[in-house]
């Protein structure tokens, strides 16, 4: 493998390279018998001189990748740019720059600037998420990290990981940083447009406007049928009173969660949730390639013999869920920002009707993450889940409800924990009315007021 250059040959027989002429000249030698024949000199020149123009772009390619460090230069005073996002939604922060000589990075997470409450955030120690899909909800945001050429990337972040974030070394020399705002899906303004609903008017004070930044529409989630398409919006404030050391994109205008925001702001800011915007779509299913007409025809023989006709020839898990618990269903290799549908059996679970919100009592019900929760399994819940990712039927789910097994409660178990504290908790009340009654009693006689008999 040459280390110095692209090889370039010439209609000459000369080459031209970066690379020492020694090597030019064995490498020469090797291929003068060829270039001797007439009717294959004209082919194997065309395709040398393919291959050393991709070979020269690949060059410039890893060059330029190599230099991007060099090319941005790190502020001269610490800067935080503003990132927002919906919670339950995976983030990646990148390390814009960076002095030639650092190797490796540490990333530091401050909830208020000069507080003395420092995360850091390094996998020196090994500290390396490797499936976010094992990474559970409210967990501490040390498990739900990892450093990936010299990018932070959060999985599944929470409103409690809104703060700073500053990228620097293990000696406390800071180089980048970032203003992280992640807003609640906890009473989220949604807003259904085939049944005439509207997003939230902008709101504009002596001081400061809030209003609504929409991301664009997702793909519709699924094909074939009709689908629905989801736009996530979150709030934004601006406002000449912004605070200068944070960078924004436009010029008074951040998120309404940003440090940048001044304390008597930030509480009508509070005020404005994130909304989502929902409208049903209708877009056709991709055609595979089909193949030859005999081919085909063993195929079909096949699929009829090894496989069942109700079901759709995606992969399956099989579940078995005890009666009565509770039961989330995640659509595989899903982020909260995808297009996720889920249908059990032949029925749409439209979000029209299954979103989480459209009803206080509902059972069965669709958050904002895209996972499908069931509360207190029935036997009526049987049956095959299937997911769409993107347009896409991607994985099925088959459930079976049984019977709850018997075992034996340990006194660290949460339903123990729960009905000790319910048991507690009445004992308590019923001892409060029973000493008022008393008490009351003993005061109407000690007032000298008649019992009545």
């Amino acid at each position: 493998m040459l280390q110095d250059g692209a090889l370039c040959w010439l209609p000459d027989g000369t080459a031209r390279s970066r690379t020492p002429g020694k090597v030019l000249t064995a490498i020469g030698r090797v291929l003068e018998p060829v270039s001797q024949t007439p009717r294959m000199e004209t082919g194997l020149l065309g395709a040398v001189l393919l291959l050393c123009m991709a070979d020269v772009l690949h060059s410039f390619a890893i060059e330029e990748k190599e230099d991007i460090f060099k090319r941005m230069v790190c502020p001269a005073f610490l800067m935080f740019d503003n990132a927002a996002y919906l919670a339950d939604m995976t983030f990646e922060l990148p390390c814009n720059c960076k002095p030639e000589e650092v190797s490796n990075v540490v990333w530091y997470f401050q909830k208020n600037m000069g507080g003395h409450e420092t995360t850091v955030l390094t996998d020196f120690s090994g500290n390396m998420v490797i499936d976010s899909g094992h990474i559970h909800v409210g967990s501490n945001v040390l498990k739900r990290f990892t450093i990936r050429m010299f990018s932070l990337i959060v999985f599944r972040a929470q409103v409690s990981d809104s703060g700073h974030y500053l990228c620097g070394t293990k000696k406390g020399d800071f180089f980048y940083g970032y203003d992280v705002d992640v807003q609640p899906t906890k009473h989220i303004t949604v807003a259904f447009l085939d049944i005439g609903q509207h997003v939230q008017d902008d709101y504009t004070a002596k001081a400061f406007s809030v209003f609504t930044t929409f991301w664009d529409w997702t793909k519709c989630d699924r094909c074939g049928v009709r689908g629905e398409q989801r736009r996530i919006g979150l709030c934004y404030m601006q406002s000449a009173r912004l605070h200068p050391r944070y960078r924004t994109v436009l010029a008074n205008v951040t998120s309404c969660g940003s440090r940048a925001v001044p304390a008597q702001l930030q509480r009508s800011g509070r005020r404005w949730k994130p909304e989502v915007a929902v409208r049903s779509c209708m877009v056709p299913c991709a055609q595979e390639d089909n193949p030859q007409e005999g081919v085909q025809a063993i195929s079909n023989v096949i699929h009829k013999l090894g496989q069942k006709p109700w079901l759709p020839r995606v992969p399956t898990q099989f579940h078995k869920h005890p009666l009565g618990r509770d039961l989330v269903i995640a659509c595989p290799e899903a982020r909260p920002e995808h297009a996720v549908a889920w249908d059990k059996d032949s029925v749409r679970l439209y979000r029209s009707r299954y979103l989480v919100g459209v009803n206080k009592t509902m059972r069965v019900f669709i958050d904002h993450g895209n996972h499908l929760h069931i509360r207190r399994l029935r036997f009526s819940d049987r049956g095959t889940y299937f997911c769409w990712r993107e347009g896409k039927l991607v994985a099925g789910l088959r459930l079976r409800v049984d019977y709850q097994a018997q075992r034996r409660r340990s006194l660290d178990d949460p339903e123990t924990i729960y009905t000790i504290k319910a048991i507690s908790v009445s004992y308590v009340l019923v001892g409060v009315i029973f000493i008022t009654v008393h008490v009351c009693r003993c005061c109407w006689r000690v007032l000298g007021c008649p019992a009545r008999t």
